[in-house]
């Protein structure tokens, strides 16, 4: 071969690939807490793209169905949501076995056995089942039957399933608590192995085992649910039988202390909250935590009801024109209208509370489209905070974070710690300043905030965002030594929205 010299030797280049930026958190999905057993405690939770894949797993008359129904009964209809196991009452241990391919699911592949064996542990104690016979079997639930029947003559009270949706075998242990407990199969001593076969087995695939646990309150399924994904935003129960009013007020608490933006949604379906002399009630007690991460939602039929809040909110679109809205006048599809007295509609009001209104010209929509912490005197919203405007502003915080950090960690070189640094950070704030004055959440305004910058107060906004940083050369030389940046401060001015409005027609003749 001819020697040449390396082109490296003339010109001698590098690649470098920038870091992938970081994601925005979704602010768009919600958790639905239930108690149905199809989620093991290890699992914790399922994300569903639509209905149908919830009744897949849960059947269509489960709590958590029902609840998705409200979800994805709004149009537009929202394109994700989570479901979440609360553990109510003590769980049973448990194997999931592999999943099976269509060949391995061949029922002729089972009723060839007529002396199989395998090997298994429940509850600790450790067992080799022998001489069994599958050759009467007709379906792969047959299957299942006839191995349950073979185990419970040492294990009672143990089951064992074929799940047609996860195309597996799962054994039960018959206890619960967390000695409760299931081990992978293995091979027996003697006869024909079947642990393979049905999938029980590490090596075929069987998921981890699955430990019994104790009963736990609704603020500790929260709390794993937290610490299980950062990805939903907003959770609400949907239980064979909901939490109490301790429970809730615990969790509406443990949410306004998160250090991860989240709410909180509650339907209330009992009376109580449309008494006016009523102070014991549930809805009085989540406004006293003058809390605007918690929502309620009245509805005596449906308790699953406050789910068509975040339904309809879930669909807003961030990063579109003109895409953010108000929840009240909008439509709760599926939901009975709730038929109100002025004297009932102005307590729920006043109570922090939401609801499907009926009015007299035949419209039914919901209002008002506020946070629990909401405060009403003679028909006036006097405090507290409107559903929209805590998600509109926790998803403009994250894009804020988000693309700031963002921009630190993607460049090759450095945010230079100058004048022309603190621009460059500005610069990507504007950016998403702009994002939310294009989606209709802040728009020209009077400022009356207090002065910021060269911004007064009463001063015209005609952006509807003003951002100040002051030179680099005010920065104190601890906060360069640490390369802190200088202060970055916004005035954000809401567009707010019209839900009610002032008429007064003169006639002359």
């Amino acid at each position: 071969m001819t020697n040449s010299v390396d082109i490296s030797d003339f010109v001698n280049a590098t690649l470098t690939i920038t870091a992938t930026a970081t994601p925005y958190q979704n602010f768009s999905v919600p958790l639905i807490i239930g108690d149905s057993s199809v989620i093991d405690t290890t699992q914790r939770l399922r994300t569903y793209s639509n209905l149908l894949g919830v009744a897949a797993d849960f059947g269509t008359t489960a709590s958590e169905y029902l609840a998705a129904t409200v979800f994805f009964g709004q149009s537009p209809t929202p394109s994700q949501c989570m479901i979440g196991r609360w553990a109510r009452t003590a769980t049973h241990g448990l194997l999931h076995g592999a999943t099976l391919t269509p060949t391995q699911q061949l029922l002729t592949n089972f009723t060839a056995i007529t002396a199989g064996s395998f090997h298994i542990s429940v509850d600790g104690t450790g067992h080799d089942f022998t001489g069994i016979n599958l050759s009467t079997a007709l379906n792969l639930n047959g299957v299942a039957s006839l191995l349950q029947t073979a185990i419970q003559v040492t294990f009672s009270g143990a089951t064992v399933i074929w799940g047609s949706v996860n195309q597996r075998f799962d054994i039960i242990s018959g206890t619960t608590g967390a000695s409760s407990s299931v081990s992978y199969g293995s091979t027996a001593a003697s006869g024909t192995d079947i642990s393979t076969l049905l999938g029980l087995t590490s090596a075929a695939g069987a998921s981890a085992p699955v430990v019994g646990m104790a009963a736990e309150t609704p603020l500790a399924a929260w709390t794993a649910l937290a610490g299980v994904s950062n990805q939903w935003y907003v959770a609400s129960f949907a239980a064979s039988t909901q939490p109490a009013t301790a429970d809730y007020i615990a969790i509406a608490s443990a949410t306004l202390a998160s250090s991860r933006k989240r709410m909180f949604g509650v339907t209330i379906t009992t009376t109580d909250c449309l008494d006016p002399t009523n102070t014991t009630d549930l809805a009085t007690s989540l406004q006293s935590l003058n809390n605007n991460r918690v929502y309620w939602w009245y509805d005596p039929l449906n308790p699953y009801g406050v789910m068509t809040m975040f339904g309809r909110a879930a669909t807003v679109n961030f990063n579109a024109s003109k895409s953010t809205i108000t929840l009240a006048y909008k439509q709760a599809p599926g939901l009975t209208a709730a038929y109100l007295t002025e004297t009932q509609f102005a307590t729920l009001k006043v109570k922090g509370g939401n609801c499907n209104v009926a009015v007299n010209n035949g419209a039914v929509m919901i209002q008002p489209g506020q946070m629990a912490d909401s405060k009403w005197l003679a028909g006036t919203k006097i405090n507290g905070t409107w559903f929209d405007e805590v998600h509109n502003t926790d998803w403009f915080l994250n894009e804020q974070q988000t693309d700031v950090f963002n921009a630190l960690y993607t460049t090759t070189t450095k945010v230079p710690q100058t004048d022309g640094g603190s621009n460059s950070i500005a610069t990507v704030l504007g950016k998403g300043c702009a994002k939310a004055a294009n989606n209709g959440m802040i728009g020209p305004g009077v400022w009356t905030g207090p002065p910021i910058g060269t911004l007064e107060t009463g001063d015209y906004m005609p952006t509807g965002w003003y951002i100040y940083y002051p030179p680099i050369s005010t920065q104190s030389d601890a906060d360069r030594d640490s390369r802190v940046s200088v202060p970055f401060q916004e005035a954000i001015k809401l567009q707010g929205a019209v839900h009610q409005v002032s008429l007064a027609i003169t006639v002359n003749r």
